[in-house]
């Protein structure tokens, strides 16, 4: 029978597991409490740290219906819990680990689909969400500006075609 802690700690982690977009696991070997603190709040406010027990989190991870992190949980692991934007955490994450080679970067989740820790550096290199709808909207503005331009272009050059036809009529007129 499990003790019931230990039975509310799977359940609590659990439940990051499913309010999540995604988790990454990290092993934080040879980093001090401070070095911790700042890698907490390098990941944003729409992250949350943790450092885990392995069998408790795989548990707790299959229980969230997550089971392709099964191989990650050896050595001591962490676990970033991302509620917001991945890319603002993964980036976090990444630049830590830049400045601090003792944090791991392992693997995690995204909605589901299990990531590399290659695939995380990948998406760390992504731009915000704001930024990338920013591009969006200016695109579609583009778009839209051309093809206003192309309608007003239209009679525009019907017009300078009927005049040039009445002034060569005119002309042809005028010489017989």
């Amino acid at each position: 029978m499990a003790r019931p802690d230990k039975a509310a700690a799977v359940a609590e982690l659990a439940d990051q597991f499913r309010s999540s977009n995604a988790a990454v696991l990290t092993e934080y070997r040879g980093l001090t409490v401070a070095q911790l603190k700042t890698l907490r709040r390098s990941l944003g406010e729409n992250a949350q740290y943790a450092v885990v027990k392995n069998t408790l989190t795989k548990i707790a991870a299959n229980e969230a219906g997550i089971n392709t992190l099964d191989d990650l949980f050896a050595g001591p692991t962490a676990v970033a819990f991302i509620t917001g934007d991945p890319v603002e955490s993964a980036k976090g994450l990444r630049d830590f680990a830049k400045e601090n080679p003792n944090l791991i970067i392992k693997g995690g989740v995204l909605d589901g689909k299990a990531l590399s820790a290659d695939e995380i550096k990948k998406l760390a290199d992504l731009e915000s969400r704001e930024v990338l709808l920013a591009k969006l909207a200016g695109a579609m503005k583009g778009k839209q500006s051309q093809t206003a331009s192309l309608f007003k272009a239209l009679p525009s050059k019907f017009v300078r075609t009927a005049e040039a036809l009445r002034a060569k009529q005119a002309e042809q007129g005028g010489a017989e």
